[in-house]
């Protein structure tokens, strides 16, 4: 059983059965709350919650409603959409930390929540450099070298990207190229990969 300085996950998921399983995959490390939807979720939310795991496609408010709340409210906690939706280039505008589609392993899931409570820890620009990456790797994931090329908006993903990495390199006193930013990057993020 956990001890009350755990972190804290909410999952946010309308099938029990799958939160269950959520639930005993994390229980031995993490304090769980578990909400069966949308309202639930935003009711069980507060400022002790360190990450969230959301099911996009929910009956009443959905995911993404969802997500747009946590947003709003600022509370700092990093969100993973945890879905059998399909990713499409709409997720460019969604604020989550992570997208898993479903169905997911016990490993996958545990070491996203590591990932994001670490992430945590960084400043804000590096949050959104990490939120911006996991979104290009997903949609590299969902989508073909067609698709990709052909899209505007993941052309601007990777500007902004792009942009992001130089701001980074100035803060962290002018890494070089790439290695020596992925270097600095892991220096700073300990063991995790980018």
């Amino acid at each position: 059983m956990t001890d009350s300085a755990a972190p804290v996950v909410l999952i946010v998921e309308d099938e029990p059965d799958v939160a269950e399983t959520y639930n005993l995959w994390l229980a031995e490390d993490y304090q769980v709350r578990i909400a069966g939807d949308g309202d639930e979720g935003l009711d069980k939310l507060d400022a002790e919650v360190d990450v969230v795991l959301l099911d996009r496609m929910m009956p009443g408010l959905s995911g993404d409603e969802v997500l747009e709340r946590i947003r709003e409210r600022e509370l700092g906690c990093r969100v993973a959409m945890v879905t059998a939706v399909e990713p499409d280039f709409d997720i460019l505008e969604m604020g989550f930390d992570a997208y898993l589609s479903k169905p997911i392993r016990s490993e996958e899931l545990i070491e996203t929540v590591e990932k994001l409570l670490e992430r945590s820890t960084y400043d804000r620009l590096l949050q959104k450099y990490y939120a911006l990456v996991e979104k290009q790797a997903t949609l590299e994931t969902a989508k073909s070298g067609a698709e990709l090329a052909e899209s505007n908006e993941y052309a601007q993903l990777q500007n902004r990207i792009a942009d992001l990495q130089d701001e980074l390199s100035q803060t962290m006193g002018g890494v070089e190229d790439d290695a020596d930013f992925i270097t600095a990057i892991q220096q700073i993020g300990g063991s995790e990969d980018t």
